[in-house]
């Protein structure tokens, strides 16, 4: 009872001391509300303009006062000089307390001893539109006034407590009564005992504690908690936002109050794992417990499993990444770029200069910067294409001398790779870049180069870790790299070997003006080829094929093909006959690759040979599988040409057949290979309307209508061989041709010789005069002691004189060695002596017998030697 006396005083003086407060903060309330009632009033600032403010506000103040409750309302200009006042005596005076808060915009409340005794006063600020402050507003109550509302209020207090006092006695024993039956009787002792043992679990236990209430006061915190979250040991009775050392996150959760599972917040350097739940005694929340557990560990294992994965990941996409070309320069620009900034900030790959070109790399560190790749373009390191000669102290020529990798975790504290290049390297460490990773290109234990990795945007420099994985991911790169170099080399030899086979320079002729194209493809060079091969009678042959497939193989059987043509063409047969002897050889090839050597054979090939005559504008061509070549008028009209297609070389048994067409003077004939039409985004259909739309200019010279043809269809990245042959005709007039029929008789013999005298002399080839009637003195006697009519004798006079008998018989003449005592014989071989070139072609009526001069003078190669014919007469020959 003694207790609860002391309890129920307590009380009374609790209840007594919070209603003083209570009704001091009410004072203080009412006060506030009445002065920002009346400075907001919509009159006031109007009141404020006029001449006299008192006058329109006293009355105005008054009213309010007795309507609000409060004692005094007072306005007062921005010096504290009143415009009202309950006392009008005071209107005009200095106001009591202090405006300076106010005069700043803030609403200030305070105690003083003013006019009308001790009182309790709030001061607002009048703001107009523009934000200033124009006058200051004061309303309060007096402490008697606040006082007898406290003591009118005690009575009730008494009695309140008396009847508190009686039902804390009673509720006492009942109490009492309850806890001894819900503790089954347990005694104090027992009590305490049970209460040591819940505080050594709960501050013993690995997983922090916190209980607040519902105002957000920390009311436990147990050891765990205090180490986690760094608190004091009188945190607790604190609120939350008071407690020294709770991270900002932390305390805002726990203000928060609301429900957190497994939510993951940092502390220090700690990842803390919290769990918050509202307690609710009979539904109404009261505070919240809290459980927080550290899972820093957990976390860098966590973080060390998602690095592992990241960079599972890194070298997954490597392999697909890296080595999507047999380029070497591609591949080494790849593996920059794939680990930027996913593992280095900046990477360069330095590759030895020989193995840019395909070679095996030599023992100096001498490289050439290849590809560069950074989180910025403005890094100071070395550009592409300069070629370093690293010092043996650097880490890249260590690395490139030991094929091990090199790890510099502190770049300002590495003098042996400052002393490479003193300026760039200051200039590196003060750009931020601080640590280097140095790895050898290592393929077939063959070092190709090395690749540095550096850092600049993360502190901490490389470890041994990241070592271990640059060594990984350079070693994937390294074999794609020696693939790559492999290929160069190899695609180089290909290269070589096929542009020694193809024409480097094509041979002098008149029947046509010639433009020529080629370019192998990317993936390794093939067997395309053309040829423009010069034929008696100042013809000449066109020559374009392909040999299916790529590399060495394809072009040394190009190489074969192209001089087999140039071979057959000696022959001087027809196109069809031409292809069909090249057709034996490649089935003879074909079956020669069946032994042991597997690419001995040709997988295909086809070819287009044509023969245009500018004598006769005759172009005459055969086709075994090629493309047909396309026609270009000088009108402009582009046709394609209805040539049989005829089967590809290799076939065997199949005969080929023959296209004649006249060509005029200016004329284009154009042949290619598909490589040129045919692409993997468009068919050869479309490729060849694009041919003739590119080719329907006459106005162009081949060589500009080349261009044009390649503007439009040379693919960027050839996946075959791209060949082109363009020849615009040109005709041998009739200035430059003469034609006689020769009578069947031995007297013809010296007719003729008159007329091609004379028509030497027209020529002003006088000094061809001697050798031409001898010549042609020789071939129409044979013609007619050996031949068969009709007998037709031509000169053409072009960059060489040549001379034609064309006869009906297909009987070959053959040179022979007379001897001495032999009264003939000596016929073909004076022609023989007498010219630079002579032979036989046949022609469906029979043959031609043809020999060919050199010019005199700078045009030609000088007069014939005649000397060893001086002394032969007519007779003799």
């Amino acid at each position: 009872m003694a207790i609860v006396v002391l309890l129920a005083a307590a009380a009374l003086l609790a209840l007594v001391l919070q209603s003083r407060h209570d009704s001091d903060r009410e004072a203080k309330n009412r006060s506030v509300s009445v002065a920002q009632t009346f400075a907001h009033s919509l009159g006031l600032q109007d009141a404020l303009k006029t001449p006299d403010p008192s006058a329109v506000l006293q009355p105005l103040a008054e009213a309010t006062r007795v309507d609000a409750g409060v004692d005094f309302i007072v306005v007062m200009d921005t010096k504290g000089i009143r415009y009202t006042h309950p006392q009008p005596d005071r209107i005009g005076k200095p106001f009591v307390g202090t405006i300076e808060p106010s005069l700043a915009g803030h609403t200030y409340t305070e105690s003083v001893n003013g006019p009308l005794g001790k009182e309790i006063q709030a001061v607002v600020p009048v703001i107009a539109s523009d934000g200033r402050v124009v006058a200051l507003v004061s309303a309060g109550l007096t402490v008697e006034n606040v006082s007898g509302v406290v003591d009118r209020q005690l009575p009730v207090i008494l009695l309140a407590i008396a009847t508190g006092l009686a039902l804390a006695t009673v509720g006492t024993a009942l109490i009492s009564r309850r806890l001894r039956r819900q503790t089954h009787g347990l005694g104090t002792q027992e009590m305490t005992r049970m209460y040591e043992h819940h505080d050594a679990v709960l501050h013993a236990v690995r997983e922090g504690v916190l209980i607040t209430d519902n105002d957000r006061r920390l009311l436990l915190a147990n050891d765990e908690a205090k180490r986690l979250l760094g608190l004091p040991e009188d945190a607790e009775g604190r609120h939350i936002g008071d407690v020294p050392g709770m991270e900002r996150r932390m305390a805002d959760l726990l203000l928060s109050g609301r429900v957190a599972t497994d939510e993951v917040l940092e502390s220090g350097d700690r990842l803390l794992v919290v769990n918050q739940r509202l307690t609710l005694p009979r539904g109404r929340p009261t505070g919240a417990v809290v459980t927080i557990r550290d899972s820093t560990e957990m976390q860098v294992l966590t973080t060390r499993a998602e690095t592992a994965r990241r960079r599972l990941k890194l070298l997954y996409d490597a392999g697909g990444d890296i080595g999507t070309t047999l380029d070497v320069v591609r591949t080494a620009e790849e593996l920059a770029a794939v680990a930027v900034p996913r593992f280095a900030d900046f990477v360069t790959v330095d590759l030895a200069d020989s193995v840019l070109a395909g070679d095996e790399p030599g023992p100096s560190p001498d490289m050439r910067r290849t590809a560069v790749s950074g989180i910025r373009n403005d890094h100071p390191l070395y550009p592409c294409g300069r070629l370093i000669d690293f010092l043996p102290s650097t880490p890249q020529a260590r690395g490139y001398g030991s094929g091990e990798a090199e790890l510099v975790p502190d770049l300002s504290e590495a003098p042996g790779w400052h002393a490479q290049d003193p300026p760039r390297a200051r200039a590196i460490v003060e750009y931020g870049i601080h640590s280097l990773i140095a790895a050898p290109l290592t393929a077939r234990g063959v070092v190709l180069g090395v690749v540095n990795f550096w850092r600049s945007r993360k502190p901490e420099p490389f470890d041994e870790d990241d070592m271990s994985f640059a060594e990984e991911l350079v070693a994937r790169a390294a074999v794609a790299m020696d693939n790559a170099r492999r290929y160069t080399r190899e695609h180089a030899l290909a290269e070589t070997l096929q542009r020694s086979l193809l024409p480097r320079a094509l041979p002098e002729q008149s029947a046509v003006d010639v433009a020529h194209f080629y370019l192998p493809a990317q993936s390794g060079v093939g067997g395309d080829w053309f040829d423009v091969i010069p034929l008696p009678g100042s013809r000449v042959a066109l020559v374009v094929g392909d040999v299916v497939g790529h590399g060495l193989h394809a072009a040394a059987t190009m190489g074969r093909l192209r001089t087999a043509v140039h071979n057959f063409s000696t022959l001087d047969l027809p196109p069809d006959e031409i292809l069909a002897r090249l057709d034996d050889l490649v089935h003879r090839i074909d079956h020669d690759g069946e032994g042991d050597d597997v690419n001995g054979g040709v997988l295909g090939a086809t070819c287009l040979y044509a023969i245009y005559d500018p004598v006769s504008q005759l172009c005459t061509m055969a086709r075994a599988g090629h493309l047909p070549p396309l026609v270009v008028a000088p009108d402009g009209t582009t046709e394609i040409v209805e040539l049989p297609a005829g089967p590809p070389l290799g076939l065997g048994g199949m005969p080929f057949e023959t296209a004649e067409l006249h060509l005029r003077e200016g004329s284009q004939l154009v042949l290619y290979t598909d490589g040129l039409v045919e692409e993997r985004t468009r068919d050869i259909t479309e490729g060849l309307e694009l041919l003739r739309a590119a080719l329907s200019h006459p106005d162009r010279d081949p060589q500009e209508s080349c261009r044009a043809v390649l503007d439009i269809l040379l693919p960027e990245r050839p996946t075959d061989d791209v060949a082109l042959l363009i020849a615009r005709t040109r005709t041998l007039g009739p200035d430059r041709v003469v034609q006689w029929d020769v009578p069947f008789e031995p007297s013809a013999v010296g007719t003729l010789r008159s007329l091609a005298a004379k028509t030497l002399d027209d020529w002003g080839l006088p000094e061809l005069g001697f050798a031409t009637e001898l010549i042609l003195s020789e071939l129409i006697t044979n013609a007619l002691r050996h031949g068969s009519a009709p007998v037709t004798v031509r000169l053409l006079h072009d960059h060489t004189l040549t001379c034609e008998v064309w006869d009906g018989s297909s009987t070959a003449p053959h040179l022979r060695y007379a001897a001495t005592t032999d009264e003939g014989g000596r016929g073909l071989f004076l022609v023989a002596q007498l010219s630079e070139h002579w032979g036989t072609r046949y022609t469906p009526e029979g043959k031609v017998i043809w020999a060919e001069q050199a010019l005199p003078g700078p045009e030609g190669g000088g007069e014939p030697a005649l000397a060893a014919f001086l002394d032969l007469d007519e007779d003799d020959l």
